[in-house]
């Protein structure tokens, strides 16, 4: 009888097509590929995530089936401390790093238009802050044009510099680009994955499986409630906690926005709102929710172990964060500081920082929220179906 690691061998034998015909892959989708054949021999690991109990539904891993597995992953790294094979083993396997590599293509791949996809490779904490800083600067450029830059009869109103049409003129075509093209991006990724994961319809049940798995962050516990690995081995749930809080953060923001137009066009109650107002507890409660999360995440990604994760992507990673964290902090400072001479000021840094926020959105981190969300559809789906014939059961 073969022991564990010749089964494995010849696993990862089969996955180099020496003896099957399989589709073209690129050399991150073919190393996802001989990664999964080892572990579908192994299966150690199969009550972690998601990723584990789908792989085991598949004997070939096609460039569908890896870009649907490689979203389902959440990299708590669970996998990676568990496993025998992992470096410095010669079958270096690392589902984590190799997830995560092919996930940042997946998002290139997708985008739409097809020709930015490569903005996802310079998307890098650097021309993060570089472009919310210039946009701060062009602003307060054109208000000190004006003689306003610093004082001015603004009388904590905003609206006096810039008025609230200029705002949404400039905005709301903005929003609905990043809308359109993610839209366009994840449908060419939904379209691609129904085939592979048994095509058939979302209903009741899957949706709201998948949505209990998107809302909590199911699968940061790494398969054990315990938690991500720290990076000195250790079990930690705060990488899930930040996650939640910068998660939730911003929905609450994006709630005050969208109860600040009701307020606006539909019942004439026009901004500036203070406390107790509905938008103003929203917004401080989204801010502030959304700056721990940020920088609990920024200290989390500094010091997170480099076999956890492609070191490549850090900088596309942190200048997320950082646009985030600006954005939040820019918004309370403004609040906070309405009565003061500086109203003008803060007030360019944050329309700086919510302009390259949206700017980046369709091509930078904000993407793994959706595509993930569209993975944890489909693997919602597809465990409800029938095994693939000469499979066994989960």
């Amino acid at each position: 009888m073969q022991s564990l690691e010749a089964l494995t061998r010849e696993a990862a034998s089969l996955a180099t097509g020496a003896s099957r015909v399989i589709p073209i892959l690129g050399e991150q989708e073919a190393e996802v590929g001989r990664q999964m054949q080892i572990c579908n021999a192994c299966r150690y690991c199969e009550g972690f995530c998601a990723v584990f109990p789908a792989m085991t539904r598949r004997l070939e891993f096609g460039p569908a089936d890896i870009h649907y597995l490689a979203n389902l992953c959440h990299n708590c790294g669970a996998c990676l401390h568990a496993c025998q094979y992992a470096p410095p083993h010669e079958f270096a396997v690392n589902v984590p790093r190799a997830m995560a590599q092919v996930r940042a293509q997946t998002y290139a791949d997708y985008a739409w238009p097809p020709a930015w996809g490569r903005l996802y490779r310079r998307n890098g904490l650097t021309l993060s802050l570089a472009l919310a800083a210039g946009l701060a600067l062009f602003l307060m450029l054109a208000v000190a044009f004006n003689g306003s830059l610093w004082g001015g009869q603004l009388q904590g109103n905003f609206y006096r510099l810039f008025p609230h049409n200029l705002l949404v003129s400039l905005f709301a075509p903005v929003f609905l680009f990043v809308v359109f093209a993610l839209g366009m991006g994840v449908s060419r990724f939904w379209r691609e994955l129904k085939p592979v994961t048994g095509a058939a319809p979302l209903h009741a049940a899957a949706t709201a499986e998948a949505a209990d798995a998107v809302l909590r962050l199911k699968y940061l516990d790494g398969g054990h409630g315990k938690g991500c690995h720290d990076e000195d081995d250790a079990y930690t749930l705060r990488r899930r906690r930040f996650h939640h809080l910068t998660f939730y953060g911003f929905m609450l923001c994006f709630a005050a926005t969208c109860v600040a137009t009701l307020y606006h066009y539909v019942l004439g109650w026009h901004a500036p709102y203070e406390l107790p107002s509905l938008p103003k507890l929203l917004g401080v409660a989204g801010g502030v929710s959304l700056m721990v999360g940020t920088a609990g995440l920024w200290h989390l990604n500094r010091r997170r172990h480099p076999l956890q994760g492609d070191a490549a992507q850090k900088p596309m990673d942190l200048g997320f964060i950082a646009l985030l964290f600006l954005t939040s902090a820019s918004g309370l400072a403004l609040w906070l500081g309405r009565g003061s001479p500086a109203l003008a000021l803060l007030l360019c840094l944050h329309l700086g920082a919510v302009m390259a926020l949206f700017a980046t959105l369709p091509y930078g981190k904000f993407a793994h929220g959706i595509f993930r969300t569209a993975a944890l559809l489909r693997h919602a789906v597809e465990k409800r179906l029938p095994n693939p014939v000469g499979l066994g059961a989960d």
